[in-house]
């Protein structure tokens, strides 16, 4: 049977206003001997699922530092903190769309990488409602919205257009639900 290792030590390694980089010490249940382990400390994230009343989604295209592309997205990003995992989805597709969205509906809550983080990723979709003009922009993050038909989506997903993994987790969720064409 598989048993849950117990955690004796936490050693800050890096802090990012992101993420806090952590070695930890964990003691094993089978042995008892102890190994370290590199673990990664964040917020928990939101995915949204904007759907407009022509059957679209509200998708944005950005610049990602990681793999150096522009990606297809939904809108998404860190709770803050003290907010519900609704309202910052609610949130960051206003500041990453213009897009106001209610009745919003939860596809359920995921584990973006457990090997190494401890957070999770609250996925929702939500109707559009209304369209404010003024889209959040920074210094660090420009986004281009696009409107994608549902219908679109699975191709994108099995072609590659949209290759964001808990982007696709999120719209999978989507359209097995009943949510999607």
């Amino acid at each position: 049977m598989i048993k849950n290792w117990l955690r004796i030590q936490d050693k800050v390694l890096s802090e990012t206003r992101i993420f806090t980089l952590m070695e930890v010490l964990e003691r094993s249940p089978y042995n008892s001997r102890e190994h370290t382990f590199c673990v990664i400390d964040s917020p928990d994230w939101v995915n949204l699922v904007p759907i407009t009343d022509q059957g679209e989604l509200v998708m944005i295209r950005q610049y990602r530092h990681g793999s150096q592309q522009v990606t297809l997205e939904i809108p998404g990003g860190m709770i803050d903190v003290g907010e519900e995992p609704v309202a910052a989805a609610i949130r960051e597709c206003r500041e990453e769309t213009g897009h106001i969205v209610d009745q919003v509906t939860s596809l359920g809550v995921l584990n973006p990488n457990p090997a190494l983080f401890g957070n999770k990723l609250h996925t929702f979709y939500g109707h559009v409602t209304d369209v404010d003009d003024k889209v959040h922009v920074s210094e660090t993050e420009r986004t281009e919205v696009e409107l994608v038909r549902i219908s679109d989506v699975r191709r994108y997903l099995l072609d590659g257009t949209i290759d964001h993994a808990l982007v696709c987790a999120t719209l999978w969720r989507f359209l097995d639900q009943g949510s999607g064409e």
